[in-house]
């Protein structure tokens, strides 16, 4: 059949609308089916857990299943660069973390760039690492750790769950604002360093509280500080580091990401249902049983705080020499 030449016009001008049309109407329906979320690290870690919360939190309040897939390597870079290339419809989603925000200065031959090919969703939780020692340590407090570690440099092991992790450069930070020479002991992992810490292989740690804090009430370890600025509320005998290292802080985030170009209205849901969950007492309750506390804004605003990070713990890489081919 031949169209008539208005018709045929007509037919052509609305075509490239078509994809937009249908992009609105799924993300009208959105979510109609599972949804998966990407960890960048092995199963039963922080990540982990804080994506298995997540994912269960919204879960609830979308009725879909949110699907966790732990993706481990490359400083979580594998599962970061899966969503990069994942099709931008909401199904998708990065578990981002404070290490997304570093990784850019850490690895030299990355094939995306997580601040232009990764869509800010909402930042779910912050939490903050301990420092650590194994009980026979013979310092109890930080300017007791700092003096023994100025009297002895370069004789205390330092233990991380691997180069570039939160428990890496916020050792590393540590160093260098306090002026002390630590020997640093990377680990696949937090688990296999938390259990040469007990053991005394390694002296020292700064580890996220969601690990740690078990072994700190088991009396396994010892905590001489945290790195946030203020006290912990769950472990509130124990000093902030900054207490003693004026202006020492380092926070971990974690939150969601999505593929560049995911619809407006998919990533505002998404936002709005998170923050609703992270609002709720009963969430905000299971936070900070692990040492934890939720963080609530706009995707804009969590945007702009990744940004923020980025620059901030760029300094802290490059001081360290801290680099990945």
């Amino acid at each position: 059949m031949k169209l008539p030449r208005r018709r045929f016009l007509q037919l052509a001008a609305s075509a490239p609308a078509l994809p937009a049309l249908c992009r609105a109407a799924s993300a009208q329906t959105y979510p109609s089916r599972s949804v998966l979320l990407l960890v960048g690290y092995a199963a039963g870690g922080v990540n982990d857990i804080v994506a298995r919360l997540t994912g269960q939190m919204v879960s609830e309040r979308l009725g879909q299943p949110f699907i966790i897939e732990d993706r481990p390597g490359a400083g979580s870079n594998l599962a970061t660069e899966a969503v990069v290339r994942a099709s931008p419809d909401g199904y998708t989603l990065l578990e981002a973390s404070t290490s997304n925000g570093w990784n850019a200065t850490i690895y030299q031959n990355l094939k995306f760039d997580f601040i232009r090919d990764i869509a800010p969703v909402a930042s779910t939780v912050k939490t903050y690492n301990a420092m650590i020692v194994n009980p026979s340590f013979p310092a109890k407090t930080v300017p007791e750790f700092i003096a023994y570690a100025k009297a002895n440099p370069g004789k205390i092991n330092m233990g991380s769950a691997g180069v570039g992790t939160t428990s890496h450069l916020a050792g590393e930070l540590f160093k260098a604002m306090a002026g002390v020479d630590l020997l640093h002991v990377p680990y696949r992992g937090s688990a296999p360093a938390l259990t040469d810490l007990v053991a005394g292989q390694v002296q020292v740690m700064f580890d996220a509280m969601i690990t740690t804090l078990p072994h700190i009430q088991s009396g396994k370890l010892r905590a001489l500080g945290v790195t946030t600025t203020m006290r912990s509320q769950v472990l509130a005998d124990i000093p902030s580091i900054a207490e003693t290292v004026p202006g020492y802080e380092a926070v971990i985030w974690y939150g969601v990401g999505a593929p560049l170009g995911t619809p407006t209205q998919i990533v505002d849901k998404l936002n709005r249902e998170m923050n609703a969950a992270l609002a709720s007492a009963k969430i905000t309750s299971r936070l900070a049983e692990l040492g934890a506390a939720p963080i609530i804004a706009s995707p804009q605003e969590f945007g702009a705080f990744v940004r923020a990070e980025t620059e901030k713990w760029e300094e802290v890489v490059r001081t360290s020499g801290t680099k990945v081919d």
